[in-house]
């Protein structure tokens, strides 16, 4: 057998899987948008009707703010737990890293546990405070399941980063946030972006949590649920998931792009 026909055979199950449940799929997702009486123009719409145009703000701000803090958090933890062994190290990653096992109903049902009616908060501090079914609870829920993530991410490049790059910017005197802002930002300055990419793009989807938190707010998963199984309006519901997929694709573009740039700037 050749190494042309070797290679070919190789890549048959990728185009197979590629054609079956991306490509195929995706346009007749496409295709099925525009098969309402609004026709093409659905998606004129979309940023016509406040409640749809609400929605997707709201999920990109939600998505957004998830991304910063789960970055800031996960930075900082990421570089304390390269950096120092401590007893019960293992035990405190392991504890930061298990949401990933948890799927998107539990998260939220833990966030209603927290600051529910009758949650913990409510339970704990005096005064009536809910935020389980707010922006907020949603805030939180994401976040918790965004975490584990880019701090798996940042932990990675930080091991890889050489410890003598510090120690000499120490010898010149250069104080510490210098070395952060010089050294250890730049060289971690990849693996942020597509965590944060990563991170955002799972925000965007996210539709577990937001079912079970999103009571008194519209975020464009439960859009895109209710207008298919409540309305039956399968083309707008559509039209709604073209719009998610093409803004998390934008972002996702541009992620790469910087990624790729900052790579090949560093080396």
């Amino acid at each position: 057998m050749k190494q042309r026909q070797f290679l070919s055979l190789c890549l048959l199950p990728l185009v197979i899987f590629t054609l079956a449940f991306l490509a195929i799929p995706i346009a007749r997702l496409f295709l099925a948008s525009g098969e309402s009486a609004d026709g093409w123009a659905i998606y004129l719409r979309i940023l016509q009707t406040p409640r749809y145009l609400s929605a997707l703000m709201q999920t990109v701000v939600v998505s957004l703010a998830v991304t910063a803090a789960a970055l800031v958090i996960s930075t900082t933890a990421g570089l304390y737990l390269v950096r120092n062994q401590f007893p019960g190290r293992n035990v405190l990653l392991s504890t930061l890293t298990l949401p990933l096992a948890f799927p998107g109903v539990v998260v939220g049902f833990l966030i209603i546990l927290l600051g529910g009616r009758q949650g913990l908060v409510n339970q704990i501090l005096p005064g009536y405070w809910v935020f389980a079914y707010s922006v907020t609870g949603l805030f939180l829920g994401y976040l918790y399941f965004s975490i584990p993530r880019v701090l798996l991410t940042v932990m990675a490049a930080a091991e890889k980063i050489d410890p003598t790059l510090e120690e000499a910017a120490k010898t010149l005197g250069a104080p510490s946030w210098r070395i952060v802002t010089d050294i250890l930002l730049p060289a971690l300055s990849p693996a942020l972006i597509a965590a944060g990419a990563i991170a955002f793009a799972t925000a965007m989807g996210a539709f577990g949590t937001a079912f079970t938190l999103a009571t008194d707010i519209d975020v464009l998963p439960m859009v895109i649920y209710t207008e298919f199984t409540l309305s039956a309006n399968i083309a707008m519901a559509s039209a709604l998931s073209v719009v998610l997929g093409l803004v998390t694709w934008v972002l996702l573009l541009i992620a790469r792009s910087l990624s790729g740039e900052t790579i090949a700037a560093g080396g």
